[in-house]
């Protein structure tokens, strides 16, 4: 129980930290310096909240300016666009992801997050990125071959609703 309430207030305070498009060192209390800020991202690229402040804790970032990932292969391999297109079809079925890790925030609620995303879909809907929850490990940047279960309009409480996850996932490079 007191992990879950640690894990809520780690994840509320980067969201409070995400709608105020500030670090997450800048909202903790200032005991040490703070640490050197994040790279800025790319003049052609507008961090999403997305982009922010999970990245002063996944090991790194991932170059978002091009990704061109090949689509999953098989009958339930689907491009991270055509998750989101068909998530009411796909409502709890198996389904299979290629894409670029360019989040990964370990052991939150008992799983490994990861965002992924392969090039398709529009950052302007929101269709280009999708969340993945875990066992296993990933690193950012790399390009992994997911298998889960999709669900449509998941939400954890507390604000954190996802219209499209992929949970139990299982991962290959």
């Amino acid at each position: 129980m007191r992990t879950i309430l640690v894990a809520i207030a780690i994840m509320t305070l980067f969201a409070a930290c995400a709608k105020k498009e500030q670090p997450v060192a800048a909202a903790l209390p200032q005991t040490a310096p703070a640490q050197a800020p994040a790279q800025p991202a790319p003049a052609n690229i507008t961090p999403s909240p997305m982009d922010t402040p999970a990245q002063h804790i996944s090991g790194g970032t991932a170059d978002i300016s091009k990704i061109d990932v090949a689509r999953a292969e098989g009958a339930n391999g689907h491009t991270v666009a055509e998750l989101w297109a068909g998530k009411a079809a796909l409502q709890d079925h198996p389904v299979t992801v290629r894409g670029k890790v360019v989040k990964f925030l370990p052991g939150i609620m008992g799983r490994n997050w990861l965002h992924l995303r392969d090039g398709s879909g529009s950052p302007e809907q929101g269709t280009h990125d999708i969340t993945v929850t875990t066992n296993e490990t990933a690193a950012v940047g790399d390009t992994v071959l997911v298998n889960g279960i999709l669900r449509a309009d998941k939400d954890f409480g507390a604000g954190y609703r996802y219209g499209v996850i992929i949970e139990e996932a299982k991962l290959a490079r």
